[in-house]
């Protein structure tokens, strides 16, 4: 075999589709085209909305909206994504739980900019994607991002601001509102109780870089990633098995970590990763009450994961990229064990790689299904890739899909 990662599509050829399905919907031009990323995660898994630390990426692969401001409160969406055909909305009529599918990911945009004050009324919309979906790559934070940044400059709502000449976003304070604004769209519209890593990845990132988010207080510190410069690469793994947070098992795994909190007095388990000892009579003090063993196996999870983060940045900043992949196995360990959202797809493609020479390999994302990434040198990405399909193939599983991440920039 000889495996072609999946490309991303080039700025300009992302434009055009999205031009082009807005023009041949709605035969007028849109207002403009605005992108933005979907994002791997290097580590820092389920510590979002623990108040944790993470450590992102966007990704090259952007989802592209073409909108058009309308007149009156209407909202008509198209995706070449899904055949469906063009729906419509009325923005007075939306509330949680009103649209369905994918268009409550668009419209929970303007609702959630609409209920923050902001003066926000119909448009057209025509979506265009290379972000695979499902996968764990948060193709949902691309779609809400995209669809914010178009908001904010048809509207005038000046908070994106733009981004500088070394792929910096200029107003980071603006996006970071437009990124809580995101994630309250995705939770309450679409009903996915995810943390705010994807929306700020998406918004907040700065090219070349990976981004260290903060999650406890929003801040966000920028971390030279340039995986060429040391003959490295960073190989995703799309597993094609069904990845959603729109179910049960992702609100299981917060709300035993927020239980968990409440038991031991603290605000979010970040406060119990900060203090050592303090983790150790923590999970010695939940082992004791109902479910204990559970609630044990997620916060060692949740508190290790954190520490795992910061030695992640510090082997970046000596210069050791190598030394990163024993942190993403470990992680991975985690994830498996302690916090049990991996699957067998996910499972085979982190050992495969691992066999074929990767220096590390670990789940990405929410789990439950879609992606894996393998740190690989860079004349080894074919070797590898060949391994964990040649696995997949041999163990009767669907044919995994491939890219390359590079850091790419924010939204814009």
């Amino acid at each position: 075999m000889s495996i072609v990662p999946t490309p991303a599509w080039h700025r300009d050829e992302g434009e055009r589709r999205a031009r082009a399905l807005f023009t041949s919907t709605y035969r007028t031009a849109p207002g403009g085209v605005w992108s933005a990323p979907g994002r791997v995660n290097l580590i820092g898994e389920h510590t979002d909305y623990n108040g944790g630390l993470a450590l992102p990426i966007a990704l090259p692969h952007r989802t592209y909206a073409a909108v058009a401001r309308r007149d009156d409160d209407v909202v008509r969406l198209v995706s070449a994504q899904e055949p469906s055909g063009v729906r419509e909305v009325r923005l007075a009529d939306v509330a949680p739980g009103t649209v369905p599918g994918w268009a409550a990911y668009v419209v929970g945009v303007a609702w959630a900019l609409r209920e923050a004050g902001h003066d926000v009324g119909g448009f057209d919309v025509a979506i265009d994607s290379c972000v695979p979906s499902g996968a764990g790559l948060s193709s949902s934070a691309a779609l809400e991002a995209s669809v914010a940044v178009a908001l904010d400059a048809l509207y005038g709502l000046d908070l994106a601001g733009g981004v500088d000449a070394t792929g910096a976003p200029t107003d980071d304070a603006g996006r970071a509102l437009l990124a809580e604004l995101c994630v309250r769209a995705e939770n309450e519209m679409a009903g996915a109780p995810t943390g705010g890593m994807d929306q700020a990845a998406s918004l907040r990132a700065r090219e070349g870089h990976a981004l260290l988010l903060d999650c406890r207080d929003g801040a966000v510190r920028h971390v030279p990633f340039d995986l060429a410069a040391q003959d490295l690469a960073l190989l995703v793994v799309d597993t094609r098995a069904p990845h959603s947070h729109v179910d049960g098992e992702y609100a299981q795994r917060r709300a035993a970590c927020e239980d968990a909190a409440r038991r031991l007095g603290v605000a979010t388990l970040r406060d119990v990763a900060d203090d050592a000892r303090g983790d150790a009579r923590a999970l010695e003090a939940l082992a004791d009450g109902p479910g204990g063993a559970v609630l044990v196996r997620r916060v060692r999870h949740v508190t290790s994961e954190i520490a795992r983060v910061t030695a992640f940045v510090d082997a970046l900043g000596a210069g050791d990229v190598a030394g990163v992949g024993p942190l993403m196995d470990a992680s991975h360990a985690s994830l498996r064990d302690d916090y049990e959202v991996s699957c067998r797809e996910l499972d085979l493609a982190v050992d495969a790689a691992r066999a074929a020479g990767a220096l590390g390999a670990r789940m990405t994302g929410g789990g439950f299904g879609g992606s894996a990434i393998a740190l690989v040198r860079a004349g080894d990405v074919a070797h590898v890739a060949d391994a964990v399909a040649a696995a997949s193939a041999a163990a009767g599983l669907t044919a995994p899909a491939f890219a390359v991440a590079a850091a790419g920039p924010p939204a814009a």
